[in-house]
């Protein structure tokens, strides 16, 4: 027999999400309307999510529904931005075993099915933010609308390691089809776990109206009324169930390329959406329940634990950042450089900032055509629907360009994202400095260069920070801040607060070659290309890591990088930090080569050409797979010790968080120093593990 919510034990942590009802007599309905609120008595920065309470209030609030006479329509929303966050991550460690996973799976798909099967019609007014278990409970109802403004929807269960447990897997595919269920489920976790927005929803066929924010609730209630008395007749799009073996085969595919299968949720998932094609909801809610109850239980789940409080905690509360009141205010921007880098920053600015934002370049020409790049880009944003036309008009109004450096004079803050070469640098802070007022910050965006040089000729240097921003701007969450021992705190607290306004988390690090990602990054890629070197196969080499799962093979990541970037970052930490970073001959070769060296046909895998392979001299000592991936691990067990030792960062901590979000470290890794842990290989290398 299924549990229900009943059935379930308290947590003591929980904080009950109640479900209050009020009955209300529309006009047209010729009965009562039901409408049920979700709220745990915070406000919209602390979100409703269920726990065993939470499921317990829904399950009382449906039967006050039911013993209601004459109730016509019933409607659930949640307080106000927020629908329902989904069950609450934090309580998951509490359960022990994986009966009580089982149990709690079962006790949403009894709760849920309630009001799928409920003779009344059943109503969700997405009003805000609806995630995992709060999508699957609008997904239950008969009818949907949603708020334009709502922001934060989906099902992103599988970038932690779950599966949609209550329901998702089942309904969706066959709502919209397999195909864009595929992509909710699958591909959208898989890409930096991609939310969904309001407009988004009516579109794909998930909800059925959409209304705006103002008077969402008052144009939802109207539009169900309408609906349950028939005046409204709601179509949906039939699916088309013959295209459904082509698109599992292809989703599975693609998660292969993508993640190498390393995901047992994503592979677990593809099982349940094939599932869906023919299977009764019933016996894909079975499956739901094991799948769940065998992925809480499991290493990869318990792993994202660990990430997904890192990222809260941290991300919010950056380690080592001075306080937030010392910070400046910034009304004004200065950009250096117009090239793709600098556009991208000066959009970002523009767009999260909203003050004035101006680039130069070494000519006319080329800072027109950077402004024209930006402003390309504003258009693709309101052509899109990401932006109003409103603000687009805005933001290019925002946005200017010049070869005349004076337009500095009144900035706040000026950023270089010139070429990384330290000479270079310094002579664009020496005649920015001489153009600012002496209450501006300087800032560069080098991705390792020191910065001690750089503030070693300003007559000011307590005023330079790094704040290192990572390819593509407008998607990558990190921001590395790099603070150089003049540094002052008011400069660095600006710097953080700036990072927060641009909504990236900012992470720590010392002045030190290449900071955090782009060391570990480096020596990864100094590992496999020493394998190479030494004699193993492209091919070998190249999939020793895809039992991790990472976005990314090493030469598809040279590809995105560029060989010549590449080869450049494999000199200076050659120069900096010795024999650990070696100067590959065959990367250098691959770097300055006359001929096409990734096969263009492959479409960014890193798959090299016949004449770039026949130009790489292989040793006489070749690796296996699994020999290049312990060789890569240790390595990176040994520069992180390192790292740590120099004071980098203060705690391994900051280093699983800037790989996450740098580098794209999947959740279900758990962050590196914890699987280095577990492996055994930190304790091998550097005599304990990282947590102690």
């Amino acid at each position: 027999m299924s549990a229900t919510p009943l059935d379930l034990p308290d947590f003591e942590a929980e904080v009950v999400t109640e479900s209050h009802v009020r009955f209300l007599e529309p006009r047209g309905l010729g009965g009562k309307a039901a409408i049920i609120t979700l709220d745990n008595g915070y406000d919209h920065t602390k979100p409703s999510s269920f726990g065993p309470g939470g499921l317990k209030a829904l399950w009382r609030a449906i039967d006050e529904v039911e013993a209601e006479e004459g109730v016509k329509l019933i409607a659930v929303t949640g307080k106000p931005f927020i629908f329902l966050a989904g069950a609450d991550i934090k309580l998951m460690p509490s359960l022990e075993t994986r009966e009580q996973g089982l149990a709690l799976a079962q006790a949403g798909h009894a709760l849920y099915k309630r009001l799928k099967d409920s003779a009344v019609p059943t109503f969700a007014f997405v009003n805000g933010t609806a995630l995992g278990g709060g999508f699957e409970l609008a997904l239950h109802c008969h009818y949907r609308t949603v708020s334009t403004t709502a922001v934060g929807l989906g099902l992103p269960e599988v970038s932690i390691g779950l599966i949609p447990g209550w329901g998702g897997s089942q309904i969706l595919p066959n709502l919209i089809g397999v195909e864009k269920a595929a992509q909710v489920i699958i591909g959208n976790p898989l890409n930096q776990n991609r939310m969904l927005k309001g407009a988004d929803l009516v579109p794909l066929g998930i909800a059925d109206a959409q209304f705006e924010g103002a008077d969402f609730l008052e144009e939802s209630l109207d539009w169900a009324v309408k609906v349950a008395t028939g005046e409204i007749t709601v179509e949906r799009e039939p699916v088309d169930r013959d295209a459904w073996p082509a698109v599992i085969a292809g989703a599975r595919k693609l998660v292969d390329e993508k993640v190498h299968n390393a995901s047992a949720a994503a592979v677990r998932a593809l099982d349940l959406l094939e599932l869906a094609q023919h299977a009764t909801f019933e016996e894909g809610s079975l499956a739901e329940d094991e799948a769940l109850a065998d992925l809480e239980a499991g290493p990869q789940f318990q792993a994202s634990i660990y990430a997904f409080n890192l990222v809260r905690s941290l991300g919010k509360r950056p380690e080592g950042a001075p306080s937030p009141g010392l910070a400046k205010d910034v009304t004004k921007v200065g950009v250096v450089g117009a090239g793709l880098m600098a556009g991208q920053i000066a959009l970002m600015f523009a767009r999260r900032l909203e003050v004035p934002v101006v680039m130069t370049d070494l000519d006319e020409e080329r800072a027109q055509k950077g402004l024209a790049y930006v402003r390309a880009e504003i258009d693709k944003l309101a052509a899109k629907g990401r932006t109003s036309k409103l603000k687009a008009a805005k933001l290019r109004a925002l946005v200017s360009a010049s070869s005349d450096k004076s337009v500095y004079a009144d900035c706040d803050l000026v950023i270089e994202a010139v070429f990384e070469e330290l000479g270079v640098k310094q002579a664009v802070f020496a005649e920015v400095e001489s153009i600012v007022s002496d209450e501006a910050l300087l800032v560069t965006n080098t991705s390792g260069l020191s910065i001690t040089a750089m503030a070693s000729q300003l007559k000011r240097p307590e005023r330079l920070v790094g704040m290192h921003f990572f390819n593509p701007v407008a998607v990558m969450p990190l921001v590395e801040v790099i603070a150089t021992d003049s540094t002052d705190d008011e400069t660095l607290a600006t710097a953080y607060a700036v990072a927060k306004k641009l909504k990236k988390t900012a992470v720590g690090s010392a002045d030190r070659p290449a900071f955090i990602v782009n060391r570990l990054l480096g020596r990864m890629l100094a590992e496999v290309t020493g394998a190479v070197d030494a004699g193993t196969p492209v091919e070998t080499a190249d999939v020793a890591l895809d039992g991790l799962g990472l976005p990314m093979r090493p030469f598809a990541l040279l590809e995105l990088v560029g060989l010549q970037v590449a080869w450049h970052l494999c000199q200076h930490l050659n120069e900096d930090l010795g024999p650990r970073f070696p100067a590959s001959e065959n990367l250098r070769r691959m770097a300055e080569a006359d001929f096409p060296v990734f096969d263009p046909a492959a479409k960014g895998k890193g798959r090299l050409t016949d004449e770039a392979k026949a130009q790489i001299a292989l040793g006489d000592s070749p690796q296996s797979a699994e020999e290049v991936r312990e060789r890569v691990l240790r390595g990176l067990t040994e520069e992180i010790g390192l790292m740590l030792e120099e004071g980098v960062v203060p705690s391994a901590k900051q280093i699983d968080l800037a790989m996450i979000l740098g580098a794209g470290f999947p959740f279900w890794l758990g962050g590196l120093t914890p699987y280095l842990d577990r492996e055994g290989i930190s304790t091998d290398v550097t005599g304990k593990p990282f947590a102690s």
